[in-house]
């Protein structure tokens, strides 16, 4: 029980921050491309309760990581409420569905390097104090494994919307059915550890990249 409430204390704002900013890209990107929906309905905001899911944004990463823990490795996921969208408003629909759809991962991608800026800058501050550190990493691993699952090619995740909208018309309308059982098959992944073989490369490119445009912020501390 206290490694589960430390573990919920050193997620919670990174979390939290992750599935709120993800959502609020999506709606940006949405109003950008011509769709209003999302904005009028409040959701282009950086306020959390206005993204927050009972179910998807406190007790599926609570269940997972409680579940996989007991498998020997804590796996944390979760999603918000999703941003409504209407993509026959949008201006160009086949072509800006993906651009909407990229803007939750890629706000995550940002969110990820903004928590590894946090975790070089740390020591010299001269912050002490372990729990910051761990919430920098927190929000680091969180926002990749974020990126990462959304990035799975079915839908309704957002690249299931990338390939939607890549696809040719005739195929674009048979890959888009599959969206109803599209959430069941990736939670269905996750406990046989399917979804790994996928997350695990992803977040380990990301990784290596987010590295590479830090390099220069290290040359600079060393």
């Amino acid at each position: 029980m206290d490694e589960i409430i430390r573990t919920i204390s050193v997620y919670a704002l990174p979390v939290l921050f992750a599935i709120t900013l993800h959502e609020a890209a999506h709606a940006y990107a949405a109003k950008y491309y011509g769709d209003s929906t999302a904005f009028l309905a409040g959701r282009m905001s950086l306020n959390p309760i206005k993204h927050i899911d009972p179910f998807g944004t406190i007790l599926l990463p609570l269940l997972l990581f409680v579940a996989s823990s007991s498998l020997g490795g804590g796996f944390l996921f979760g999603y918000a409420k999703p941003v409504p969208v209407e993509f026959g408003k949008l201006r160009n629909p086949k072509r800006d569905m993906a651009w909407v759809a990229l803007a939750g991962p890629g706000a995550n991608l940002l969110m990820a390097l903004i928590w590894l800026l946090m975790l070089l800058v740390l020591p010299r501050m001269g912050v002490a104090q372990e729990f910051p550190y761990l919430v920098a990493q927190a929000g680091i691993t969180f926002n990749l494994v974020i990126f990462a699952v959304n990035m799975f090619p079915i839908p309704p995740l957002d690249g299931g919307r990338v390939m939607t909208s890549i696809l040719p018309d005739k195929l674009a309308y048979k890959f888009a059915r599959i969206e109803p059982y599209g959430f069941v098959i990736v939670l269905a992944m996750i406990p046989l550890k399917l979804l790994h073989y996928w997350v695990n490369p992803l977040v380990a490119g990301a990784l290596y990249l987010l590295n590479l445009l830090t390099l220069p912020l290290k040359f600079l501390l060393n």
